[in-house]
């Protein structure tokens, strides 16, 4: 497996992967699928401190991708980072997240972040692993703050210092 930064070639494959999220209620609040000409138009509006990386196999078929993303706008949050990490349904379980994460925090650092934050449902048994193995801290949880199928979700915040 190779991580690599992505490219507007990636879009299609990033969309599938995004959408299968969408569709599994166990990563987003997002409940619109997404196209590959909007996601292309997302990758190719993203800044330097804003990549976005995909994990792909031997015969480049894309398994995986995370991003870092703007925590919020104002000077004073430029060293905090929200971030995504999303695997093909049928690559999950794999350690293809782990090896996303773990290349996710390292660009982070390198780009001069001092923290990493995320929101996650707690129902998602994998991810949740996944940010504790990394060390993610529970900060709180927003309760009620998405309406998904008819059924109110609660959502986890957690972060962790880069150190």
């Amino acid at each position: 497996m190779e991580i690599r930064l992505a490219t507007v070639e990636d879009a299609p494959a990033i969309a599938r992967i995004y959408n299968q999220g969408i569709a599994d209620r166990l990563a987003t609040l997002e409940t619109e699928p997404r196209t590959p000409e909007e996601r292309a138009e997302w990758l190719a509006t993203r800044g330097p401190r804003h990549p976005v990386i995909v994990a792909v196999d031997e015969d480049g078929d894309l398994l995986g991708w995370a991003s870092l993303n703007s925590f919020n706008p104002r000077p004073a949050y430029r060293h905090v980072a929200d971030f995504s990490v999303y695997v093909a349904r049928e690559q999950r379980g794999r350690g293809i997240g782990d090896a996303l994460l773990t290349a996710l925090e390292e660009r982070a650092r390198q780009l001069g972040y001092h923290k990493l934050v995320l929101a996650a449902f707690p129902h998602n048994g994998r991810g949740m692993r996944l940010y504790e193995r990394h060390g993610f801290a529970t900060v709180g949880t927003y309760h009620e703050q998405g309406l998904l199928d008819g059924c109110w979700v609660d959502v986890i915040v957690m972060e962790k210092l880069l150190g």
